[in-house]
């Protein structure tokens, strides 16, 4: 059975638009690191130091981390912390992801999401700039980050779940294959 003639169009949907986020996201390392190296390069060279250029490294920073989170849960490369789970068969696989989707990355992501939004919403509110003087002015951008999290999280989350639920109804090949599967040896404890 191929997977892609039998995914449904809805898993084919949020699984594309977390690829495409991912890789956009990515371009922020590369950016990162151009900009880190000019603050470096106009520190020492120049005694130059600029506020705005420090910030954002870290707005990229937090950007990559949080946006790029569903991307690493969609290619399967969290921290995955189970001395029983790799030898598990595909069907032992797919129902421990299905109960951690299920009853810790939903609530965890929608505890994330309902207690962030009002701390966003104070931000947004005041249009919150950086406490530096001559900083970035929009922390609340930065902010808004928190519940973007949730929200990919749990939309990539429904995907997840519906790929494990619909494998176990077989409906779907398992979604644990050989090239799904991290590129690194885990140690058994």
């Amino acid at each position: 059975m191929s997977a892609t003639a039998s995914t449904p169009g809805w898993l084919t949907g949020l699984d594309r638009m977390t690829e495409g986020l991912g890789r956009c996201v990515s371009w922020l390392v590369v950016i990162m690191m151009l900009v880190e190296f000019m603050i470096v390069m106009l520190r020492y060279a120049f005694n130059i130091n600029s506020i705005q250029m420090q910030e954002s490294v870290m707005y990229m920073h937090a950007a990559v981390f949080l946006l790029a989170a569903s991307y690493t849960l969609k290619h399967d490369n969290h921290v995955r912390v189970d001395i029983f789970y790799q030898r598990l068969s595909h069907r032992g696989k797919s129902w421990i992801d299905l109960g951690g989707t299920l009853f810790l990355l939903f609530p965890v992501m929608t505890f994330i999401l309902l207690s962030s939004l009002g701390y966003v919403g104070d931000s947004w509110s005041i249009h919150e700039g950086s406490p530096e003087s001559g900083g970035l002015p929009g922390v609340y951008l930065l902010k808004t980050l928190l519940p973007a999290i949730a929200v990919l999280m749990l939309l990539q989350g429904v995907a997840e779940a519906g790929r494990h639920l619909l494998f176990l109804c077989g409906r779907l090949p398992s979604p644990h294959t050989s090239e799904d599967t991290p590129d690194h040896d885990e140690e058994l404890v």
